[in-house]
């Protein structure tokens, strides 16, 4: 192993949200910064996760709107795809995104080193692959921001070709003619839109009661609803069991209550959640104290160990790439006293099937569970000018607030833009507003977000179109 030649004031692990963002930050206060990434900047988010799959929904939503074109008065003689173009778009929008994090890594005189990190120590990071194999780098701090990975079912090899994850997902190069989903949440429920979209037969798998279990029950209840409709096959409080898969297809027992049954497609997508990424990461001078396998930090984003820091996924959930960001974001300006870090409170959730799921705060259930006294305001997207002129009515916004004061609690959307939508509500819980600020806020006519207003009048039955 090399001598350690020069020192940093931070060596960051990791070039997804948490870190590409910690490594810029502290570019940004004028420090010598280098980030350690396995792949590619950007990381899974940005390569095999958040950005490439939006691009596919993105083509998905086109296309379906496109086969429906007569809705809108138009005439389209013939509307196809080329699967293999497809993922190819992805492919580009993510290797597109990924020279603009270098660039701003240039920017900001980050060091970017392609490679595999190892912590030996407080203060030491070996390179235990890449071209600087064998470095040794001395360094003030370190940001530990390795992310998670896919978590497997136990027992069941993943070919990439019979089964998959999503990174193997989005590398597809032939279209499976049918697909079994495991797992409901945002992942499973994006691949489970983007194949139905395409002509594939899905079938998608949850053991909890809910699609989307995270999500207002409303709200989850209304997107099953809608994906019935779309032609995509769910089973809830449903486990799976006795996998075989063979040379073309896989079979798996679906286990409702005391109901077995099997079934049978060509390619199964597990998407059960996922798992810390510290693997061959810590060295025996830098064993972490661990919280059910996430890397324990304090209100600093310091971890068990001293001048060794931590955000992002690896941290523990919730699994979003706006957290890492802003976890990142706040660790680096505490550490080299730029103001008080903060922890996240508050924060937006989205799902980006159609129609989309976007949330904040909380939902009803928990709001009983906290036995707190409170209203519930709705208006659905049918009664909206805008949402059936676009011919996109599917769906409804949801509000909670104080019963007493107005207090927004939590908001919930499900609706073709609910993602760009939420933001309102998001400033609004960060202000502390009320349903009567959003209701008294004048929003332009016609718009999808006069429904925002129009469900926090609810609240006190005010609303003037339903």
């Amino acid at each position: 192993m090399a001598e350690p030649t020069t020192e940093y004031d931070l060596i960051v692990i990791g070039g997804g949200p948490a870190g590409y963002a910690g490594a810029i930050r502290a570019g940004q206060l004028g420090k010598k910064v280098a980030c350690i990434e396995m792949e590619r900047a950007g990381g899974t988010c940005l390569n095999w996760g958040c950005i490439p799959t939006k691009a596919l929904l993105k083509s998905a939503e086109l296309y379906v709107k496109m086969k429906k074109a007569e809705a809108y008065g138009l005439t389209v003689k013939e509307v196809g795809f080329d699967f293999a173009a497809v993922m190819l778009r992805s492919r580009d929008v993510a290797k597109q995104m990924a020279k603009g994090i270098e660039f701003l890594f240039r920017k900001n005189k980050v060091e970017y080193i392609i490679g595999k990190a190892h912590v030996p120590a407080a203060g030491m990071v070996e390179i235990t692959e890449g071209e600087k194999k064998g470095q040794l780098l001395k360094t003030k701090a370190i940001l530990i921001a390795t992310g998670c990975k896919m978590r497997h079912i136990p027992g069941l090899e993943y070919d990439g070709v019979r089964v998959m994850t999503s990174r193997e997902a989005l590398d597809a190069k032939v279209q499976p003619k049918s697909i079994t989903i495991v797992g409901a949440g945002a992942i499973g429920v994006e691949f489970a839109y983007f194949f139905n979209a395409l002509g594939t037969k899905v079938t998608l798998v949850e053991m909890l009661p809910n699609v989307l279990p995270v999500e207002d029950e409303e709200i989850s209840k209304g997107l099953h609803r809608s994906f019935e409709k779309q032609g995509i096959k769910i089973h809830v409080n449903t486990k799976c069991e006795n996998f075989r898969v063979g040379p073309s297809s896989v079979k798996v027992d679906l286990v409702e209550g005391d109901k077995r049954t099997e079934i049978e497609s060509d390619v199964l997508l597990s998407a059960i959640g996922v798992t810390a990424n510290t693997d061959g990461l810590l060295g025996r001078g830098a064993q972490l104290e661990l919280d059910r396998g996430y890397v324990k930090v304090d209100a600093r984003y310091q971890t068990s160990i001293k001048g060794i820091y931590a955000a992002g996924d690896i941290i523990g959930p919730p699994w979003l790439a706006h957290i890492a960001t802003y976890e990142a974001v706040n660790a680096v300006n505490g550490l080299f006293g730029h103001g008080e870090p903060k922890r996240v409170t508050g924060f937006p959730g989205c799902t980006y099937c159609q129609p989309q799921i976007a949330s904040t705060g909380l939902t009803e259930k928990q709001a009983r569970e906290k036995k707190l006294d409170f209203k519930v305001g709705k208006f659905p997207f049918t009664a909206s000018g805008k949402a059936v002129a676009s011919a996109d009515s599917d769906g409804f916004v949801k509000v909670i607030s104080d019963a007493k004061t107005g207090e927004i609690y939590g908001a919930h959307i499900l609706g073709s833009d609910a993602t760009e939508l939420i933001a309102e509500y998001g400033l609004a819980i960060q202000l502390e507003a009320t349903v009567e600020d959003v209701h008294q806020t004048i929003h332009a006519h016609p718009t999808l977000s006069e429904a925002l207003a129009e469900a926090a009048a609810d609240t006190t039955k005010e609303a003037i179109h339903i």
